[in-house]
């Protein structure tokens, strides 16, 4: 880019703003992006503040001198760094209450970003205070800058490392003193102005969740008190009210994370539990922002608490914080289920807490506020009375229900499943129940109903008993809810197989209707194929009959795919004889529609839509071909599925050619004839030639990555036969060129991950099921290369793959005759991947993608210890020491103590742990 004027950039900025034509908007914008990137607008950037030209300019100049300054700052050299402060410094004591806030917000940006990067400017905390402190017109952009710093010491854009960022929290910590003094300052001189209230607030709250004051100065603070006083009226604005909040709840999550005990936890604590009544107040007044805040600091109250209330309940009497979950129980009981629903992830904590301590005496203490909870999730999942039809699909309540049913399934246990299911069916039982309140009771049975002992017999048959005589009047979501109910009950009915044949008939019955209750029906079906096996064999010819009817019922795709995923469960627990043929009648009907559909003739399809996509059928075909699972005693036994996955190959073959060009239909073709060959293994034989001729073809015009995922399946069934392996290694040979062709164009490889993915899977296959051939063949170096280059990619699975690629690769307990072969590789390979993994660890990848590089290493460990230590050694020495700050990333000491920690780490988990921490230095 040539060297811009500030008279282009002027321009450039007034087109993008001004201009009413798009295509030189579009032009500008592109032009002013580029000219962002490029080393000149660090100094055109600073020209443009100091002309104050016009907002729009000053907005785009502060804009890119906080983007430079964020990504770019390595551009500059160390000797700048001074005249850029200085130059910041400058422009921000010209800022004026006038000034706009975006152009305040992006300099304080710019300035607290230099002032975390710049190692060489100490204690820049106190230098703005000394330097800013005294000028009122100066207060709010101070404070914007004070709240700045703290917020951006964990930013992931700056890369400030470890080092660099404990040295800056320990001069925060031992500014915090000051900041404390001056906020409270402000606070007490400053005028009335709410928005000056809510900057103090928010600049309080940044330097507590930095864990920057310390808790016994900052006990009596007037920040605090001030908190509670907002809290406290009703007339409180609803942003200071949020603010208030905020910080409260970030001084509890302060005091959680340092187990801290005092005169503040108590001051919290007993002034928390007096805004019992401001709650009261705002649920009076229908002001449901400050309802929610009020749940909010509850709710963090009790989990700020929760280890020390759970730990000290374990006696006779339980811990003094227990009373902390009234108020968060008042809040569950709010008019409004969004307010309930904040509480959910406490007591899911307090719920695992309780069931990993397995104490009865612990768990008795927490039964009553969990059967209040229960209660008052019954009431909230009530419809309304006026409602007809069912819960809507897609809507917030349907999902409020979906986290409802969640949170019962978590705290159950401590109370009991059917105690719980008893209760509900009381509230059934009341003469004057509604029919909102006995459906409302069965949803609640039915997320309970699945853990019901089989032995029961005091409740669920008089539920059952109920659900089967339903009058034909009742409400449509009770008659929902039954059903699903039913499907719960399913592990119980297989022991009360009395009551199989009854609860058939109702399914079938509701499987007829429309509106919901056939998809109902459907699942519930699948639910009891699944858990009632042995005595559904009886029921075989009702199950086909239904799945010969299945389009002309009313129910979802999915439910209509599970479905049949029960009926051909069922199916294949038929003898051989009786099998195929079911099978074959089962098939049959998704095959002639896909026939229809691949010749043209999709007119006889009920002119539905979603019948003319051949997705549709694949994919209940692959449903059939995934579930019908023989019993085979005997391997070598003839599989009765084969002739039917034989015999329909044509099909699906025509179906691959004729979709070549469609990359999701690909893919459900391709997951369809993964089943397939799942399902009969090496009894497929018959057409693994063809096919592997037919996916080779397609690849190499139309690079479908699902086409590789194939190829792994069938190396996986196929390699150990020394007939197919060459075949195989040929297909392989056959991929790598279109594959290679794809990942290795710029981005190629950030642009293709689930190429990578599914390649890499194959190589590993390979290596796993045939591993001589293919450590002897050729194409190993080329694969490798291209895995070292993919080391660096951060999509989880594709990384993942090349991981288990390399690992299967250098596994330490190969054969004696695979040993040279493997060294050789090693020693070939080990050190450039040993750098490209340690590079791409500390610059590339996200720290919970690391326990796969580091079995990388492990395996690397087991063949020589000595060589694993020189190559870390030799990756180590070459990164950087220095960040573009100036400040030491790594030191001397840290690199030997990260060689020495990888080298003598005993386990995976350790070298992890390794890694993560050396990364950290970096980031």
């Amino acid at each position: 880019m040539e060297p811009p004027t500030a008279e282009a950039v002027l321009q450039g900025v007034f087109t993008l703003y001004n201009d009413p034509n798009n295509v030189e908007k579009e032009k500008a914008s592109k032009w002013l992006e580029e000219f962002q990137k490029s080393i000149h607008s660090w100094r055109i950037a600073d020209e443009l503040l100091q002309q104050k030209h016009d907002l729009n300019s000053c907005t785009f100049a502060a804009q890119t001198m906080r983007n430079k300054i964020q990504n770019s700052f390595h551009e500059l050299p160390v000797t700048a760094h001074e005249s850029l402060r200085q130059s910041l410094l400058e422009h921000i004591s010209h800022i004026t209450l006038e000034t706009k806030s975006v152009i305040v917000t992006q300099l304080s940006l710019a300035l607290a970003d230099l002032a975390l990067l710049m190692s060489s400017w100490r204690k820049p905390v106190a230098t703005l205070l000394e330097r800013f402190s005294n000028n009122q017109h100066m207060m709010y952009a101070l404070i914007e800058l004070l709240t700045l710093i703290p917020e951006e010491v964990n930013s992931r854009h700056l890369r400030l490392g470890a080092n660099r960022r404990k040295e800056i929290l320990l001069e925060l910590e031992s500014d915090s003193t000051l900041v404390g003094e001056y906020l409270t300052m402000c606070l007490m001189n400053g005028n009335e102005s709410e928005l000056l209230r809510a900057k103090i607030l928010k600049c309080f709250t940044s330097w507590v969740q930095i864990s920057a004051f310390k808790l016994p100065e900052i006990r009596d603070s007037m920040i605090i008190v001030y908190c509670f006083q907002l809290l406290s009226n009703a007339n409180t604005s609803p942003d200071l009210h949020e603010l208030a909040t905020d910080s409260l709840c970030s001084l509890l999550h302060l005091m959680e994370l340092n187990e801290t005990l005092g005169e503040l936890d108590e001051k919290l604590f007993n002034g928390i539990l007096c805004l019992e009544e401001a709650y009261n107040a705002s649920v009076t007044s229908e002001d449901l922002d400050k309802s929610m805040n009020f749940c909010r600091l509850f709710t963090v109250l009790v989990e700020s608490n929760l280890v020390r209330m759970v730990a000290f309940s374990e006696k006779e009497s339980p811990h003094y914080s227990v009373k902390s979950l009234d108020l968060v129980l008042n809040c569950v009981g709010h008019y409004d289920y969004e307010v309930a629903e904040i509480t959910f992830n406490m007591w899911y904590r307090l719920s695992e807490d309780l069931y990993h301590r397995n104490n009865y005496l612990l768990t008795a203490h927490f039964k009553p506020y969990v059967e209040r909870l229960i209660a008052a999730l019954y009431k909230h999942s009530q419809l309304d009375p006026d409602h007809d039809g069912l819960v809507e699909e897609g809507g917030s309540f349907k999902d409020f229900r979906y986290k409802v049913s969640e949170i019962i399934k978590d705290v159950i246990f401590i109370v009991s499943s059917i105690s719980c299911f008893k209760q509900m069916f009381l509230i059934l039982q009341n003469p004057n129940v509604t029919w909102e309140s006995s459906e409302a009771a069965l949803f609640i049975m039915q997320n309970v109903a699945r853990n019901i002992l089989p032995e029961e017999s005091e409740v669920v048959p008089k539920v059952v008993e109920a659900i089967l005589n339903l009058p034909e009047n009742c409400h449509i979501a009770i008659r929902y809810t039954s059903i699903n109910i039913l499907g719960e009950l399913c592990d119980w009915i297989d022991s009360n197989p009395e009551t199989l044949e009854p609860v058939l008939n109702f399914l079938l019955f509701a499987l007829q209707q429309k509106n919901g209750l056939a998809t109902a029906a459907a699942n519930s079906l699948q639910s009891i194929c699944s858990a009632c096996k042995k005595h559904m064999l009886g029921h075989i010819s009702g199950l086909m009959q239904i799945a010969r009817c299945l389009d002309s019922f009313d129910i979802q795709t999915e439910s209509a795919i599970g479905l049949l995923k029960g009926i051909s469960i069922i199916i294949g627990r038929l003898a051989g004889p009786q099998l195929t043929p079911a099978m074959q009648e089962l098939c049959s009907f998704q095959l002639e529609a896909l026939s229809r559909i691949t010749n043209g003739e999709d007119d006889g399809l009920d002119a539905k839509k979603s019948r003319s996509d051949p997705g549709f059928w694949l994919d209940r075909l692959a449903s059939i071909y995934r579930h019908v699972t023989p019993q085979i005693e005997n391997k070598d036994d003839v599989n009765p599925c084969a002739f039917v996955i034989i015999n329909n190959w044509s099909v699906l073959s025509r179906v691959l050619d004729r979709y070549k060009n469609d990359s999701k239909i690909m893919e459900r073709i391709v997951r369809c004839i993964r089943y397939a060959i799942r399902c009969i293994g090496r009894q497929a034989m018959p057409i693994l030639r063809p096919l592997v001729e037919q996916i080779i073809t397609i690849y190499s015009g139309h690079n479908h990555s699902c086409l590789l995922y194939l190829g792994s399946i069938l190396v996986d069934e196929f390699a150990v036969e020394t007939d197919c392996t060459s075949g195989l290694l040929n297909m392989l040979q056959a991929f790598i060129e279109p594959t290679f062709g794809v990942l290795q164009v710029e981005d190629g490889l950030r642009n293709h991950p689930d190429m990578v993915d599914d390649f890499f899977r194959l190589a590993s296959r390979f290596i796993q099921r045939a591993p001589m051939q293919f450590l002897q063949s050729m194409l190993v170096t080329p694969i490798i290369q291209c895995g070292l280059l993919a080391c660096t990619l951060d999509h989880r699975d594709a990384n993942v793959s090349v991981m288990r690629f390399f690992c299967s690769l250098l596994r330490h307990d190969r054969a004696s005759d695979l040993q040279p072969m493997v060294q050789s590789i090693l020693l070939s390979h080990g050190e450039a991947l040993i750098m490209n993994l340690l590079y791409a660890s500390v610059f590339c990848l996200h720290s919970y993608m690391l326990q796969d590089v580091a079995e990388v290493f492990v395996e690397i460990k087991q063949h020589s210890p000595h060589q694993l230590e020189e190559y870390v050694r030799k990756a180590v020495d070459s990164l950087p020491k220095k960040n573009s700050g100036g400040s030491v990333t790594v030191t001397h000491e840290q690199m030997v103590q990260f060689v020495s920690n990888v080298v003598n780490s005993q386990t995976s988990r350790a070298t992890t742990q390794a890694l993560q921490d050396f990364a950290r230095l970096y980031r």
